[in-house]
């Protein structure tokens, strides 16, 4: 069945998402503003779920159309297929969100769509009842501008829960967003990879998964597993595939630090849960302290193309200020001195910029809006000198 699924992705990753779908090898249709349009079969939805590491959701979309009247939104989404997807006891709850539409009301819309889709397939299923006690297939609209999506959500869970985060400190960064720094940083498994300030451990717990090619959803389950609509041998043909491709034998070389010492047995405790202990090492230590070359990581010297990449504290969490510029001094000092290292730093603190600017006398080689849950962040990348001389590309 040819079906249009759709990936949904925090502002400024669509592009990350896209490049994801695409190696996966299928046709991308469109890309707009936090979500990637696409075509595939009912095993798409599954390789989606078991391998995208970027996106939040997989979606299946049911149609998109114009209503202003709740009339036309009853007439709309009743005119949709919904018997192709929703078994005659099939679970079908209703979410979703409007913005600048005459339809505001959520909750109203809620109803009037739950409504259409009953009597479709009271209709089709011949029943004045619907049990609704079987799996569920949770639909979620978008109204923006008088223009509904209806989509069906084949995840569950968001695709952030890989499963092994069972410690956490405060204000954690999601997997899904950490998994897109490490893409965006040119980290590969044979470069080594440092985060000065790890927290709980997801970017570099990312990176190894990243680098053994463990598929992030392949310890979890999801909402289509259930379905109808896709045969249980697909998921585990697809799992067993998944597993087979996990490279286990490679090198690597990856540090996280943090000055919390419980932050550091959290990652621990992470880490062992995704499989990647033997990965990482894990210390504790003041990250103003630290230096390529410095004995961490283990056997790695000055001259080596490093790539840091930290999610540095912000303001809402440091509070004092001149600990933030403590920070950004050191960062500017290691950009000048280690040339062949790359450093990639989220923050919310738009002076970090600025700030290694006065010393190093160099803006960020790039620089990308990306959202940490609802926190505005800014994601600047210094790039080191290639092994050729050049500059990273």
């Amino acid at each position: 069945m040819k079906l249009e699924i759709v990936a949904t992705s925090a502002f400024g990753l669509e592009a990350v998402v896209r490049r994801e779908i695409e190696a996966l090898g299928y046709k991308v249709i469109r890309t707009e503003d936090g979500r990637v349009t696409y075509t595939g079969d009912e095993r798409a939805i599954v390789r989606s779920n078991l391998w995208l590491r970027t996106a939040d959701r997989v979606y299946l979309r049911m149609g998109e159309f114009r209503a202003e009247t709740f009339e036309e939104l009853f007439q709309q989404v009743k005119a949709l297929p919904w018997e192709d997807i929703i078994p005659q006891n099939g679970s079908f709850p209703v979410v979703g969100g409007s913005v600048k539409a005459v339809l505001h009301s959520v909750p109203a819309c809620q109803s009037i769509i739950k409504k259409a889709v009953v009597s479709r397939l009271s209709d089709f299923y011949c029943l004045d009842v619907l049990p609704e006690t079987g799996a569920e297939y949770r639909i979620r609209f978008i109204a923006h501008k008088n223009v509904f999506l209806l989509m069906m959500d084949t995840s569950g869970p968001g695709l952030h829960k890989r499963g092994y985060r069972v410690s956490d400190v405060k204000a954690p960064i999601k997997e899904t967003l950490a998994a897109a720094l490490v893409q965006l940083s040119f980290y590969r498994k044979d470069r080594v990879l440092v985060d000065t300030c790890c927290g709980s451990g997801t970017i570099p717990i990312e990176a190894a998964m990243a680098a053994r090619n463990i598929a992030p959803g392949l310890s979890r389950d999801f909402a289509s597993m259930k379905w109808d609509m896709i045969d249980e041998s697909i998921w585990k043909e697809e799992k067993k595939k998944a597993f087979e491709a996990a490279d286990f034998d490679s090198e690597l070389s990856i540090t996280g630090m943090d000055i919390d010492r419980k932050a550091v047995s959290y990652a621990r405790d992470n880490a062992d849960e995704a499989g990647v202990t033997d990965d990482l090492d894990l210390v504790c230590m003041d990250m103003t302290k630290w230096e390529p070359g410095a004995g961490i990581p283990k056997g790695v010297s000055a001259g080596e193309y490093g790539v840091v990449i930290s999610n540095l504290p912000y303001g809402v969490r440091i509070g004092e200020t001149e600990e933030n510029r403590k920070i950004y001094r050191h960062f500017a000092r290691l950009i000048m001195e280690y040339p062949t290292w790359s450093f990639f730093l989220i923050t919310s603190d738009k002076d970090l910029e600025k700030e290694i600017e006065k010393i190093t006398g160099r803006k960020a080689d790039r620089r990308r809006k990306l959202y940490n849950g609802q926190i505005e962040t800014q994601f600047y990348q210094y790039h080191g000198r290639k092994p050729s001389g050049g500059k990273q590309q």
